[in-house]
């Protein structure tokens, strides 16, 4: 019996499933957007939720805490510097999940999950940037 067990296990090992929910929240960081599975989304949303809270208060101890969950140094500084700003004034609720249809392959609930007053720019502008450097040492 399951009594007093939350969290879904998603079919994974404990430190993979940490490992993938740091991922997550570093790319929905990162890009405002991210599209996945309902089940992931579900999961995904109360560990960010917790990491703007984070951000808002702003302090080292915060800042060192959140590095540690999502191990991505240039997220957290986009998370304490624009996110936490952006919702200041905000009582929580910082994301949305929207059911997306199912996954071609094997039928999988789809969900998109993103900040709600998000930056529209901010989706694949980092990847754009990484492209656009990659190309210019090339050319160098």
């Amino acid at each position: 019996m399951r009594h007093q067990k939350a969290g879904r296990k998603l079919n994974r090992t404990a430190s993979h499933r940490k490992a993938m929910f740091a991922n997550m929240a570093a790319s929905l960081i990162t890009h405002e957007q991210i599209v996945t599975t309902l089940p992931k989304a579900k999961e995904i949303r109360p560990i960010v939720e917790k990491l703007v809270t984070l951000g808002k208060r702003g302090d080292l101890h915060a800042r060192r805490q959140a590095i540690s969950q999502i191990r991505d140094a240039a997220a957290v500084s986009k998370l304490f510097d624009a996110i936490a700003t952006r919702y200041a004034t905000r009582n929580g609720g910082y994301l949305r999940i929207m059911k997306a249809g199912f996954r071609t392959g094997d039928n999988a609930a789809l969900a998109v999950i993103e900040f709600v007053d998000r930056d529209v720019s901010a989706k694949g502008a980092a990847d754009k940037a990484r492209v656009e450097a990659e190309a210019a040492a090339e050319a160098a």
